[in-house]
């Protein structure tokens, strides 16, 4: 059985959770989209006048997962299930990250697109934590001290991945060192503090042509629908 074969390894569990994100996710945008377009059984879900948005959902599925594993420990398949809730949760969670960062209903406007970023990169971490990434795992062949610095020198090019404006290479470079790497050492966002610290006017210039177009901007259409036009 399935259950089975993942049960009691890390990574087994790691796949549970990713699974379960992405499928919920995909899920997710297509019923919201064909609510958008008045298609299909589905509609928004209110109470009186409050319209309750499903990251609502997501924040109680997290919290229910999180209890029954700190709380009852279970074993096999519990555990499992545990797993595929909170990854559930997550993606329903996620899936409105620019509602909660905006204090807005902002998910069909261009703002919304930081929702689509949130699952792209949480996805892309827990894809690399399923095929094994553990950028700190300590061993007991290495020195406290080397462990230390190693792990020390990763957060800092994170950090200047992040400081760039580079928030995905940023956050995926907690997981992969190689991609937080690439991301500290090219040229910085144009809007970024980094960028406003420390680029001269020619500096400035180069990165304002190097980030005009976003070649993710065609990924986010497909995955979340074309931004409500007139709102930023």
């Amino acid at each position: 059985m399935t259950v089975e074969l993942f049960a009691g390894a890390s990574t087994g569990l790691a796949l549970w959770v990713v699974a379960a994100f992405v499928v919920t996710f995909v899920v997710t945008r297509v019923v919201v989209r064909m609510i958008r377009a008045g298609r299909g059984p589905f509609r928004d879900t209110s109470v009186g006048d409050v319209h309750v948005h499903h990251h609502v959902y997501g924040i109680f599925l997290m919290l229910l997962s999180g209890a029954g594993e700190f709380v009852y420990r279970p074993g096999s398949p519990w555990v499992e299930v545990l797993a595929v809730v909170f990854g559930a949760g997550a993606a329903l969670t996620l899936d409105e990250f620019a509602l909660w960062l905006h204090l807005d209903d902002v998910y069909w406007a261009r703002e919304g697109r930081k929702s689509v970023d949130a699952v792209l990169v949480a996805a892309a971490i827990g894809a690399f934590l399923v095929l094994g990434a553990r950028p700190f795992d300590d061993t007991a062949d290495e020195g406290r001290m080397a462990f230390a610095v190693t792990v020390l020198a990763h957060l800092v090019l994170a950090g200047i991945a992040i400081f760039k404006g580079k928030i995905a290479s940023g956050l995926i470079g907690i997981v992969v060192p190689f991609v937080a790497v690439v991301a500290a050492v090219r040229l910085a966002r144009p809007g970024s503090p980094w960028a406003r610290a420390r680029y001269d006017a020619a500096r400035l210039a180069r990165a304002e042509t190097r980030f005009r177009r976003n070649r993710w901007d065609g990924v986010k259409d497909l995955l979340a629908g074309a931004p409500t036009e007139g709102r930023t």
